[in-house]
């Protein structure tokens, strides 16, 4: 039975690669989209430019939990020569009314090996056992995933570089900034907009000035091959900038981030559609072939995300163009 109070968990798991490079993946917040799958957005507000020289930062992060989508505000104490990381929310989101915790990086049974140690103590809005039940499972699961995250980046350190990549497609349109952001946003639309999109199942939600939307979609490639992807998409009207995390992702991918923004320039609107994909090594053969390298990979996946990309962002020209928005 959950007891009344501050609430404390731990989680640890032992990991191949030495602490230096387990600490490294830690300290690199803004990375975490990419890296751990519960984790959405992570925007750095203060600090810590440079994480693995140590200092303080502080971070608005974005992750799902327990199937929704919350947020917070925390500051790390970032400590490399203690292989430490502690943290605290500064704002949390109901039904945390407090967390803080910390990472510590310790020796391994064996040189060059390390064990991986997360804390958490939280409490609960008003001490209420469902909350707590809420947030215990929350972050139970969301550990656990986190630290088998770090353990297969770490373990894979020598390969898994090579398998991220960022790519970015961008055109300049002579109209209104934000007919082209509604276009971007107005994603249930798409499927009678974009030819490679077939269906779409759209949920948003609205919390101050921010939009989040879970998107199910059925995309169509050149070549007539489909596939379902969901995202999660989190909407910033007054920045006019648009970011978001695959969930379910395509079998050659393992991760995929994405950015669209709409900025004024000199000669117009500058309209740019930023990615960064980790590929699933594994499934590169069985999806393009027996010989199939990672560059190949890599040069399917720019061509296939960069294609949908590139007609959106033809598509959203001709539409703010065209005085519709």
């Amino acid at each position: 039975m959950l007891r009344t109070g501050t609430h404390r968990t731990t989680h640890h798991t032992d990991i191949d690669a030495p602490a230096e490079a387990v600490y490294g993946i830690i300290a690199e917040a803004t990375d975490w989209p990419a890296c751990f799958a519960p984790t959405l957005h992570v925007e750095r507000l203060e600090g810590a430019g440079a994480p693995a020289a140590g200092g303080r930062e502080r971070l608005r992060i974005w992750a799902v939990a327990n199937g929704d989508v919350t947020s917070w505000t925390s500051r790390r104490d970032l400590d490399p020569g203690a292989a430490r990381i502690r943290f605290r929310q500064e704002v949390s989101a109901p039904p945390v009314a407090s967390m803080s915790g910390e990472w510590t990086v310790g020796p391994g049974a064996t040189p060059g090996t390390a064990r991986l140690t997360l804390v958490h103590e939280f409490t609960a809005v008003d001490d209420d056992p469902a909350g707590t039940e809420w947030v215990t499972r929350a972050t139970d699961r969301n550990s656990r995933t986190e630290l088998a995250n770090i353990k297969a980046l770490a373990e894979s350190r020598d390969t898994a570089a090579d398998l991220v990549f960022d790519f970015a497609d961008s055109t300049l349109v002579d109209g209104d900034p934000e007919a082209v952001y509604r276009f971007l946003h107005d994603a249930a639309a798409w499927p009678d907009r974009l030819p490679h999109v077939s269906r779409m199942r759209l949920r948003e939600d609205h919390e101050g000035g921010e939009y989040v939307q879970w998107m199910v979609m059925d995309t169509v490639t050149e070549q007539g091959s489909a596939h379902t992807t969901e995202s999660v998409r989190l909407c910033f009207p007054q920045a006019r900038r648009i970011v978001y995390k695959q969930v379910v992702t395509p079998p050659l991918l393992a991760a995929h981030i994405g950015e669209w923004t709409v900025t004024r320039a000199p000669d117009g609107v500058r309209v740019t559609s930023w990615h960064r994909v980790r590929l699933n090594e594994d499934a590169i053969t069985s999806v393009l072939g027996g010989d199939a390298t990672v560059t190949a990979a890599k040069e399917f996946v720019r061509r296939a995300v960069g294609g949908n990309s590139a007609a959106t962002l033809a598509l959203a020209k001709t539409h703010a163009e065209g005085g519709r928005g």
